[in-house]
């Protein structure tokens, strides 16, 4: 069974970049990969500034994405970039530590202005650590997303339908790295 590590950089507990990766997280079980998510935010900040990569927290994080076949980085667009917690863990990670793995980035953020944010901020970044396929990734609107009370992401089906389209691509390139197919379980 192939893994997928979700990486999301959302400082909040509570928050839509966090939902979506649920969301997408969901899809990709459904699909039978095996998904780990890390949730930068609760990795030990210390550690993260002072660059301990040899923390018990930061270490098994990166063995997390290190066996995975593809990642997912979501992320809340602020000032322009992905959050700076973020950019802490990704720059902790061996220079090629996404060698070989297929990526598939989401950001969530307050304006159009920042819809360009995942090609010139995010993509060279994933690229920059060896990326073997960084997809198109998807930019949404915090307006077009509701978080239930539930903590699930709740949205119209015209852009339900977009993250699941989204996926897609994404778990195609997984496949094509030449593993092999995810086990699906048949109901009888």
């Amino acid at each position: 069974m192939s893994g997928i590590a979700i990486i999301t950089g959302s400082v909040s507990a509570r928050s839509k970049t966090s939902a979506l990766a649920a969301r997408i997280a969901a899809r990709l079980v459904r699909e039978g990969f095996r998904v780990t998510t890390i949730h930068v935010r609760e990795l030990p900040a210390e550690d993260l500034l002072f660059g301990r990569v040899d923390s018990p927290a930061l270490a098994d994080a990166a063995r997390v994405v290190a066996e995975a076949d593809g990642v997912v980085i979501a992320t809340p667009i602020y000032k322009a970039s992905y959050t700076g917690a973020l950019k802490a863990f990704l720059d902790l990670l061996p220079q090629f530590g996404l060698a070989g793995k297929a990526a598939l980035p989401l950001a969530t953020g307050g304006t159009l202005a920042h819809v360009l944010a995942i090609d010139y901020a995010l993509r060279p970044v994933l690229q920059s650590l060896g990326a073997r396929h960084v997809v198109a990734g998807l930019f949404l609107l915090d307006k077009a997303l509701r978080l239930g009370e539930d903590g699930l992401l709740d949205v119209d089906d015209d852009l339900g339908s977009k993250l699941e389209e989204i996926v897609k691509p994404f778990i195609d390139s997984v496949i094509r790295q030449g593993l092999p197919l995810p086990a699906r379980e048949v109901a009888a």
